[in-house]
C-alpha cells in the first residue's frame, strides 16, 4: 500500500501538469512540457514495474491464509497485480515515447483545428496511433483479450469487449433513431431563439459558479476543493481534495457552458466523494470511465435538463443575467434546452442524438484497429457516417474529424464509455426513484442533498471495489441493459414533444 500510495500521488501530480497544459501554459512551453510528461511517464512506469511489487503480490496470493484477507485487501491486491502485470509487459521506451508524442500531437491538433487543416495534424496523429497500436498488441496478450482494440476498451471499461459494445450499440442506435423521428414529426416544436440571446462572458462565469453551488460542487469557500477554468474542450481533472473542472463560454450560446459545467460537476462530485479512508488505495479510485460518465450525464441531463431543476434555478439564472432573460418563462425554456435536432458536434448534441455521435466514433475506432480503414481516410469515413447516421453534412474537418481531443491524446477505446454511461444512468435512475420517490419535488425546491447522498452511498463510496458489470448489478439488481434508458428518453420526450 505504501508503493500504491506513492504511485497515486505521482499520478495526481501528472494530472495537474496536464491540466496546466490545457489551461495556463504559454504556447512556447510545449517542447519542455512534452519532455516533462515523458520523464514523469518513465518514473511512473519504473514505479509500476518495481520487481518487489511482483514478489509481494505473489507471496500474498500464494499464502496459505490468503482467504482470510478481507474483500478490500483482496481487491487492492488484485488491482495492484493487474496493473503490475500489464505495465511490466510495456517497454519503458514505448511508454515514454507515447507520452512525449501525445503532448506533440495534442499541440498539432490545436493548431490544425484552428486552421481547419487535417493534413497538418495527420503525421503526428499517425505516429501516436502506431504507438497505441503497438501497446494494444502487447496488452492484448496480458489482458487475454480477443483483439488489440478490446485491450484498449478494457483500460476504460474493465472486461468489456467490442463485440458486447456492438450488440448494445446496435440496439441503442435503433432506439434513438425511433425517438428522433418522433421528435422531428411531433406537433409541438420548441422555440430555441431564447438560447441565442447574448450573455457576456463575465456574466456566464457568475452563472457557472451559481450552478456549481446548486449541485454542491464547492469552488468558493475557504475549504473549496474545486475550481472552474476555461479551455477549448471542457474536462475534469483531479483527485479527492483537488478536483478541477473546465468549461468553454460562447457569448451567443450561453446554454453550452451551463450544461458543460453541470456535466463536469457530475464527474467532480464522483471524484470528491470516493470513500475518504480509501484515499491512496487502488480501490479508492473510480469504478470505470462508463460509471464516471453515468454521473456526469445524470447530472447534465436527467437532473440538469429536468423541469424540476429549472423550477428552482431559472429565477437565479434570470437574476444573474438581468434584462437579457427577464421575459423568459419556465415551460418555453425547458422545451428549448431539450430541443432535439441532429448536429455536427458531439459536445453540443442533444440528449437523444448524443448516443449516435458515440456510435459513429466507436465504429470508426473498431474498424481502424481491425485495419479496415487507415488514418488518412478518417475525414472521408467520418463525413460519410455523419451523413448516414445523422443526415448532416460536414463542411470542414474542424467541425468533423478534428472536433474531439481524444484521438489526439491517444485515448482509443475511451469513446464507448460515454454511451455506456448514458445506459448506466438510465438504470441508476430507476433504482434511485425506488428509494427516493419524491426526489424531483425536492429538487424543484433547491434540495440536491438527498440525490447527492444517494449517489454517494450507492455509487461513489464503492470506488473501485467492483468491476462495472458487478456494480451495476449490485445497484439495480440487473446486468447492463438498455431498456430503462430508452424508456426514460421516450417518456420524457413524448411529454415535451406531444407524441
Amino acid at each position: 500500500m505504501e508503493k500504491a500510495k506513492d504511485l497515486l500521488i505521482l499520478k495526481s501530480a501528472e494530472n495537474i501538469i496536464n491540466w496546466d497544459m490545457e489551461t495556463m501554459m504559454p504556447p512556447k512551453a510545449i517542447k519542455l512540457r512534452s519532455q516533462q510528461l515523458s520523464l514523469i511517464s518513465r518514473i511512473k512506469h519504473k514505479m509500476s514495474t518495481d520487481q518487489e511489487i511482483g514478489i509481494l503480490t505473489g507471496k500474498i496470493m500464494q499464502h496459505p491464509e490468503y482467504d482470510r484477507l478481507s474483500e478490500i485487501q483482496k481487491r487492492n491486491t488484485y488491482l495492484v497485480k493487474k496493473d503490475y502485470d500489464e505495465q511490466t509487459k510495456l517497454p519503458e521506451d514505448l511508454v515514454a515515447e507515447t507520452a512525449k508524442q501525445r503532448a506533440t500531437t495534442v499541440d498539432a491538433w490545436k493548431k490544425a483545428k484552428a486552421t481547419r487543416d487535417f493534413p497538418m495534424f495527420r503525421p503526428e496523429l499517425q505516429k501516436l496511433f502506431e504507438l497505441r497500436k503497438k501497446a494494444a498488441q502487447i496488452l492484448m496478450e496480458v489482458k487475454e483479450t480477443a483483439t488489440p482494440y478490446d485491450a484498449l476498451i478494457d483500460i476504460y471499461e474493465p472486461k468489456m469487449t467490442a463485440n458486447a459494445v456492438t450488440k448494445v450499440f446496435d440496439e441503442l442506435r435503433r432506439g434513438l433513431v425511433s425517438i428522433l423521428r418522433k421528435c422531428e414529426t411531433a406537433p409541438k416544436q420548441p422555440n430555441v431563439r431564447i438560447l441565442e440571446r447574448k450573455i457576456p462572458i463575465d456574466v456566464q462565469r457568475q452563472i457557472a459558479k451559481a450552478l456549481a453551488e446548486a449541485v454542491e460542487y464547492d469552488v468558493k469557500s475557504e475549504n473549496a476543493g474545486g475550481r472552474i477554468d476555461e479551455t477549448e474542450h471542457p474536462f475534469t481533472s483531479g483527485y479527492y481534495e483537488d478536483v478541477r473542472i473546465t468549461t468553454h463560454y460562447y457569448e451567443d450560446n450561453f446554454a453550452s457552458s451551463i450544461f458543460s459545467v453541470l456535466h463536469e460537476a457530475g464527474h467532480a462530485l464522483y471524484e470528491q466523494n470516493l470513500k475518504a479512508e480509501w484515499m491512496y488505495q487502488p480501490i479508492g479510485t473510480d469504478c470505470s470511465h462508463g460509471f464516471h460518465e453515468s454521473q456526469s450525464r445524470l447530472m447534465e441531463n436527467i437532473i440538469g435538463r429536468s423541469r424540476d431543476f429549472w423550477v428552482y434555478f431559472l429565477p437565479k439564472l434570470k437574476e444573474i443575467a438581468g434584462k437579457t432573460l427577464a421575459d423568459v418563462e419556465l415551460e418555453p425554456f425547458v422545451q428549448a434546452i431539450n430541443h432535439v435536432k441532429p448536429s455536427k458536434v458531439r459536445v453540443e448534441a442533444d440528449e437523444v442524438t448524443y448516443g449516435l455521435h458515440i456510435v459513429i466514433r466507436f465504429d470508426i475506432e473498431r474498424d481502424l484497429f481491425a485495419e479496415k480503414i487507415m488514418i488518412k481516410e478518417l475525414p472521408e469515413v467520418w463525413n460519410e457516417k455523419y451523413n448516414e447516421y445523422l443526415d448532416v453534412k460536414i463542411e470542414n474537418d474542424s467541425e468533423g474529424v478534428m472536433q474531439d481531443t481524444h484521438w489526439a491524446s491517444g485515448s482509443y477505446g475511451y469513446f464507448p464509455s460515454y454511451a455506456l454511461g448514458n445506459i448506466y444512468s438510465g438504470q441508476i435512475l430507476g433504482a434511485m426513484e425506488k428509494d427516493l420517490p419524491h426526489w424531483r419535488k425536492h429538487l424543484s425546491k433547491g434540495n440536491f442533498k438527498d440525490v447527492k447522498q444517494w449517489l454517494i452511498e450507492n455509487i461513489h463510496s464503492h470506488g473501485n471495489l467492483y468491476d462495472p458489470a458487478d456494480l451495476i448489478k449490485r445497484i439495480t439488481g440487473k446486468k447492463l441493459h438498455i431498456k430503462p434508458y430508452l424508456d426514460y428518453l421516450c417518456n420524457k420526450y413524448s411529454k415535451l414533444y406531444g407524441f
